[in-house]
């Protein structure tokens, strides 16, 4: 990703995020999408989060919800037992954090972003090994599972069986799939005020 900005692009540090290189309370406001999941230490993860800023936005989603997601339910459950040793739950996450507002975030039929869900409403999408080489949660799934759940839903789109299992889905512009958006302040930041 790093070799893919342009030479306009802002400054990059390459940095982990249980040890980020910055000084306490160095930013208004921090951003993690899509990636605590990828984290080697969600605690030191955290903390450092609180540290370095005064106000924090996480984009992360919830297991129990997308464990039910037609392809994830029908076709591949093997990716729900992969991504749920690894996703940590809302419940955690927010004791971890403090107080916090978590925010459903629809996922809209016509999503750009190739991630697992996206394509809710355009399964054919997942026929393609392109976008399946786009999303983590493919690449951590055993690749016969992977393959068995493909050919199942190729069939299934071939004969309509999809379609009218799922027909329901083209009347809808988006869906509840689990993800969600977790604001608040810093803890740090919080003390700092309270003693201000």
């Amino acid at each position: 990703m790093r070799v893919q900005r342009g030479p306009l692009a802002a400054p990059c540090v390459v940095a982990s995020a249980e040890r980020l290189p910055f000084d306490d309370q160095s930013f208004d406001a921090v951003m993690a999408v899509l990636t605590v999941h990828h984290w080697t230490d969600l605690e030191a993860g955290i903390a450092e989060l609180q540290r370095v800023a005064r106000h924090f936005s996480l984009v992360t989603y919830d297991m129990d919800i997308q464990r039910n997601f037609w392809f994830t339910r029908d076709y591949v459950p093997e990716i729900a037992e992969a991504e749920c040793s690894r996703v940590p739950s809302i419940e955690r996450l927010t004791k971890l954090l403090g107080p916090c507002e978590v925010t459903e975030l629809p996922i809209w039929h016509d999503f750009t972003d190739g991630f697992m869900t996206a394509f809710w409403r355009r399964p054919q999408a997942y026929l393609d090994p392109a976008t399946r080489r786009a999303c983590s949660a493919f690449a951590l799934t055993d690749e016969q599972a992977v393959d068995r759940g493909v050919a199942r839903l190729r069939e299934d789109l071939a004969s309509g069986t999809w379609q009218r299992r799922y027909a329901d889905l083209a009347t809808r512009d988006h869906i509840d799939a689990g993800f969600r958006l977790i604001t608040g302040k810093s803890v740090h930041a919080a003390r700092t005020e309270a003693t201000a």
